[in-house]
């Protein structure tokens, strides 16, 4: 399989277009970079992979509020990370 560098311009392009496959691709080489915001954007956009990868972050960071706000945005695992981590222990 050849590997193909493609750039964020045209994952845009065609994520702009529909594309589903370059959104996921998209928002994986924003989370690589680091950009939140653009992460933020991408889910405001429907990528349920930014969603994800914002999840992890939120989760790992113990981010309650941004888990909400992921929640919120669509992403309904993010709302099951909340929950699990609001439960005391001893609830289940």
């Amino acid at each position: 399989m050849e590997n193909v560098n493609i750039d964020r311009e045209t994952l845009r392009e065609l994520a702009d277009e529909g594309n589903e496959s370059a959104l996921d691709r998209l928002a994986d080489l924003v989370d690589a970079a680091g950009d939140l915001d653009e992460l933020s954007e991408l889910l405001d956009e429907g990528s349920m992979r930014a969603g994800f990868l914002l999840t992890r972050r939120a989760t790992a960071a113990g981010d309650l509020r941004e888990l909400q706000r992921i929640s919120d945005a669509g992403y309904d695992e993010a709302g099951r990370e909340l929950e699990r981590l609001l439960k005391a222990p001893g609830d289940e």
